[in-house]
C-alpha cells in the first residue's frame, strides 16, 4: 500500500513538473520582449515614403512588389529572400525582436495603398516569422516605433483621424493629440513633425513628458530633423527642398524646384522634382553640392538603405527599381525572388 501511494505521488510530482514546464514555455513564448532603449523603428524619409523597406541589424524587411506587397526579409545586398507572412504591408518598422507594420489586405494590386485611408490594422510579428499579433484593428497610417510604444495615425467614425500611440504589446492605446500629426521623424525619444491646423511650424515632442516645443517658425511640410539641421520642403518657396539651421535659423534652398517626395539618408538627399517638362529622380549631398539626376520621369516611393535605394514608377506599384545609394548612379529593376 505505501508503495503504490508513493508511486502515485511520484507520478503526482511528475505532472506538476511538466505542467510548470508547461506553463513557463507558453510564457516565454507568448511574452512580450521590450526594448531597453529608445530604439526608433525606422527612418524619417522612409516612413515619409510609406515604410515599404526598413533596414535593421543587417536585415531589409519589405513589402514584395512581386507578391502583392506582402511581408519578406533579405540581407542589405539583396540575398536570401524569405516570407515572412501574407499581410500586405506598408510602414515597417523594426527593433531587435519584432517587425511592426500596418496591415492592408483590403488593397489591390493596381494603387499604393499607402496613399489611401484604406489600411485595416496595425500589427507586430517576430523578426524570423510566425503570428501576428494585432495592436490596433482600427484603420492606422504612418506608424513609427519609439521605444516600447507605437505612434501612428488612427482613425474612427467617431473623430475620423487623430494622432494615436500604443505599447508595443498591444495595451494602453491612447489619443495623443486630436490632429493626425505625422510623426515620422524621430530620434531617441524625441519626435518631430509640422503643424497642420494653425500652422506649418516645425515642432519636437518629447514622449517622456508629453510635451511640445516649437523649434523653427516657417511653412513646412515633412520636416527630417538630423542634429541641428531640418530638412523640409518650403510650402512658401512652392516646395522648394530646403534646410535650416535650427541652432541659428538660417534657411538654405537647397534645391529651388517644385520637389513632389524626398528622402534624406546621412550625407545624401534623394528626390522627385515635378516638372513638366523634364521630371527626375535625382540625389544631392546635403551640403548642396553634387546635384545629379538618377533617372527621368515620375517616380514616387523613395526608400533608402545603406546599399540601395528603391523607388517606384508614379502610378504603377508592381515595377521597383533600385540605384545603389552612393557611387555611380546604376538604375535597375529590383525582382524579389524567394529562395
Amino acid at each position: 500500500m505505501k508503495t503504490k501511494t508513493k508511486r502515485n505521488l511520484i507520478l503526482l510530482l511528475i505532472a506538476a513538473l511538466i505542467c510548470a514546464a508547461l506553463f513557463l514555455l507558453q510564457h516565454r513564448l507568448t511574452r512580450t520582449l521590450f526594448n531597453d532603449t529608445f530604439v526608433n523603428g525606422n527612418t524619417a524619409g522612409n516612413l515619409y515614403n510609406g515604410g515599404l523597406f526598413c533596414e535593421s541589424d543587417g536585415l531589409i524587411f519589405f513589402s514584395n512588389p512581386a507578391d502583392n506587397h506582402k511581408l519578406y526579409s533579405m540581407t542589405v545586398s539583396g540575398a536570401d529572400v524569405k516570407k515572412l507572412c501574407d499581410d500586405t504591408v506598408s510602414y515597417i518598422n523594426a527593433d531587435s525582436h519584432y517587425i511592426y507594420y500596418v496591415r492592408d489586405n483590403a488593397s489591390d494590386d493596381s494603387s499604393f495603398s499607402f496613399l489611401k485611408w484604406n489600411n485595416n490594422s496595425l500589427c507586430r510579428i517576430k523578426r524570423t516569422s510566425g503570428k501576428v499579433t494585432v495592436l490596433d484593428n482600427d484603420p492606422s497610417l504612418y506608424a513609427s516605433l519609439v521605444g516600447n510604444d507605437i505612434f501612428y495615425i488612427h482613425y474612427d467614425t467617431s473623430e475620423a483621424s487623430t494622432l494615436y500611440k500604443v505599447h508595443i504589446d498591444g495595451t494602453q492605446k491612447q489619443q495623443v493629440s486630436t490632429q493626425p500629426y505625422f510623426t515620422c521623424c524621430a530620434n531617441g525619444s524625441t519626435l518631430y513633425y509640422n503643424g497642420l491646423k494653425d500652422d506649418h511650424n516645425i515642432y519636437q515632442y518629447d514622449t517622456q513628458t508629453n510635451s511640445s516645443t516649437l523649434l523653427y517658425e516657417g511653412n513646412c511640410w515633412q520636416p527630417v530633423v538630423d542634429g541641428t539641421t531640418a530638412y523640409f520642403l518650403d510650402c512658401e518657396n512652392s516646395y522648394a527642398l530646403t534646410k535650416v539651421d535650427l541652432s541659428t535659423q538660417e534657411k538654405t534652398v537647397l534645391v529651388d524646384k517644385q520637389i513632389d517626395c524626398f528622402n534624406v539618408y546621412g550625407t545624401v538627399i534623394y528626390y522627385q522634382t515635378n516638372d513638366t517638362e523634364h521630371p527626375a529622380l535625382c540625389r544631392i549631398m546635403t551640403d548642396g553640392t553634387g546635384e545629379e539626376e538618377i533617372a527621368s520621369g515620375n517616380y514616387t516611393g523613395i526608400s533608402v538603405t545603406s546599399t540601395y535605394t528603391y523607388y517606384y514608377p508614379f502610378g504603377d506599384d508592381t515595377t521597383c527599381l533600385r540605384t545603389p545609394t552612393t557611387g555611380t548612379p546604376a538604375p535597375a529593376s529590383f525582382v524579389p525572388v524567394a529562395d
